[in-house]
């Protein structure tokens, strides 16, 4: 054998392939044996075009351990290299010579292309090998076997090869950091998980290993929905079955297939990691694809392939470009087809599993202007009526373009006044809702108003307004603004109104744009200073109110208890809203004791 020197253009580049270039010490595998895979379909090229011969051999990826002499072997029997080929794509690191032989053989319709390519994949495998050898055998006439070895320096061997048949054999003799995978086990999870579904049967030990077609591959006509569960059982045994799935099948501006399933949310999920599998020609690279996905698509599960998703050389990660981009926004697209679709075709379902669809549909429309316009018309909330429906919907029935909407910290009895007035209300307790009505009022030319934060119409009895004036020129219901004025926080709006039911003692009323940015700094976690917002509070007693009226009446006579029972009626509101602060609790509970005990004792004996 004759010795001779790697070609590179800087030194020392086997430490560095070594050390940084890949993520993962796995990924050898993949690499060797989407290389062999890549040979094989060399040679069915070449097949095809009548410059090679047909013997009827079956093509096969083989992998052999041999623990005693600690090495592991790939061998395929595709297309083979001549010596001269060994020294132009072995021995001058990262020369493609996939790139060659495509722009030579590249053909119309073409839907198979080499997956991989001697260069630096094939250097993967000094991340676990002290010593790699080489015997390979071309398919060309007259050819002979070659043998390329080298110990991971810059210097290589190569002279005659012992290998009978046309093809290629990898040794790998592990060094001793590496001698777990000589376990079978071992090989075969690898093996599993990054060739599962290349198109060339594998065998580990003369046991095949990958036996199915990807089901992507198929078309969607052509595939039933036991196969599509099948198939999902596969990817995620330990899941339920998924409400829905999408298959995809894209050959312009970009070649893309896949199926993305929309899973039953057992758990919470991660906004900034998706659960799809990426694939590159059948070859698996990852399970994050949070560079193709916006975040509110992290949910979906499935199997998206593409041979035109940009990797880093390592093909370990993703380059973000405009195709990427493209990717993320037709995936985008088919979501909100497939929701519209059942919404339209299936409303019961597509109901029965909204709380599964709601954060997708809420944060999908407030993080993208095209989401938002697929799928504003199917955003649907419950009423009072216990029915579902569409803000449109609502706006229908409404006699004006207004959503009135209340959530659990909205008093039962102010709630009741207005079912009262027969106006329908729909129910959003969560502060997403709030952005998410913000959003929404432009298209649909209309607002949402929560029934505490504006004194409507709906709550007032203009008939029996206390407006007499006395001699000093003030109103019953001003004297009364002015008692609860003096005895509450003096940032605290007060007025006094005439209700149009008389439960209510009092009511806490929050302008909307100010409960908005309330929910914006719960939504975001961000710390609120405190009083924040009271500037947009105002209290509101009601002049109809045996307790309001009681608690006035007694401001002269007993200015203490009247005090006392003026600061009941705002704890009272502020219990039954929610409003209360949780530090606060203990003290109320002792006055509202402390003031029953005082009352008790007044009781006739």
């Amino acid at each position: 054998m004759r010795k001779n020197t790697l070609s590179v253009h800087s030194e020392n580049i086997l430490p560095i392939i070594k050390k940084w270039l890949y993520s993962s010490r796995d990924i050898f595998l993949r690499e060797l044996v989407s290389n062999s895979c890549d040979a094989i379909k060399k040679l069915s090229v070449l097949r095809e075009c009548g410059d090679a011969s047909d013997d009827g051999d079956a093509h096969a990826i083989h992998v052999k351990i041999d623990k005693e002499n600690k090495t592991v072997t790939i061998s395929d029997n595709g297309i083979g290299m001549t010596e001269e080929e060994v020294e132009k794509y072995i021995a001058q690191i990262a020369f493609s010579g996939a790139e060659e032989f495509l722009e030579k053989y590249k053909k119309e319709g073409e839907s198979d292309p080499i997956i991989g390519h001697f260069g630096l994949g094939f250097y993967s495998s000094y991340m676990v090998a002290s010593k790699v050898e080489i015997d390979t055998l071309s398919y060309k006439t007259d050819a002979t076997p070659v043998l390329w070895s080298c110990d991971g320096s810059s210097s290589y061997e190569i002279g005659a090869g012992i290998r009978k048949t046309r093809g290629t054999d990898i040794v790998l003799h592990l060094d001793e950091e590496n001698l777990e995978f000589l376990e079978e086990a071992k090989l075969r999870e690898l093996l599993e998980r990054y060739c599962g579904f290349m198109p060339v049967p594998i065998h580990l030990n003369d046991t095949p290993l990958n036996n199915d077609e990807p089901l992507w591959t198929k078309t969607p006509s052509s595939c039933t929905e036991q196969e599509y569960l099948a198939f999902y059982r596969k990817l995620y045994p330990m899941e339920e079955d998924p409400i829905f799935w999408i298959h995809l099948n894209v050959d312009y501006p970009f070649n893309l297939q896949g199926i993305l399933y929309f899973p039953k949310t057992t758990q919470r999920f991660d906004a900034k990691k998706s659960a799809i599998k990426l694939f590159c020609n059948r070859v698996f690279v990852s399970d994050d694809c949070a560079e193709i996905l916006p975040d509110y698509l992290m949910i979906l599960r499935g199997a998206i392939d593409s041979p035109d998703i940009p990797l880093n050389v390592s093909r370990s990660y993703l380059q973000v470009d405009k195709k990427v981009k493209q990717l993320g926004t037709h995936i985008s697209k088919k979501v909100a087809d497939k929701l519209n679709s059942l919404f339209k075709t299936d409303r019961e379902a597509y109901i029965s599993n909204f709380a599964e669809f709601e954060p997708l549909l809420k944060f999908g429309l407030l993080q993208d202007e095209k989401f938002l316009e697929r799928v504003k018309d199917i955003l649907i909330w419950k009423n009072n009526k216990d029915e579902w429906t569409t803000a449109q919907e609502y706006l229908d029935r409404a006699k004006e373009k207004k959503i009135y909407y209340c959530s659990e910290q909205c008093s039962q009895k102010i709630q009741k006044a207005y079912l009262d007035r027969d106006i329908e209300l729909i129910f959003a307790s969560q502060a997403i809702n709030s952005p998410v009505m913000s959003t929404l009022e432009a298209p649909l030319k209309a607002t949402f108003q929560r029934i505490d934060s504006v004194l409507d119409d709906a709550l007032l009895d203009e008939t029996r307004e206390k407006t007499v004036l006395d001699s000093d020129g003030k109103s019953v219901s001003g004297r009364i603004a002015d008692f609860f004025r003096k005895e509450l926080p003096s940032e605290l709006k007060v007025e006094a109104k005439s209700l149009s039911t008389d439960s209510v003692a009092g009511a806490l009323f929050l302008d909307e744009q100010t409960r908005r940015m309330r929910d914006f700094f719960v939504l975001t976690q961000k710390k609120m200073e405190p009083n924040l917002f009271s500037s947009g509070t105002t209290f509101v007693v009601n002049t109809n109110n045996k307790l309001v009226l009681e608690s006035f009446r007694l401001s002269d006579k007993q200015p203490e208890l009247a005090s006392r029972l003026a600061s009941q009626v705002y704890d009272l509101a502020r219990l039954s809203q929610r409003e209360l602060d949780p530090t606060e609790y203990e003290q109320v509970l002792t006055r509202q004791q402390e003031l029953l005990e005082e009352l008790t004792e007044k009781l006739p004996s």
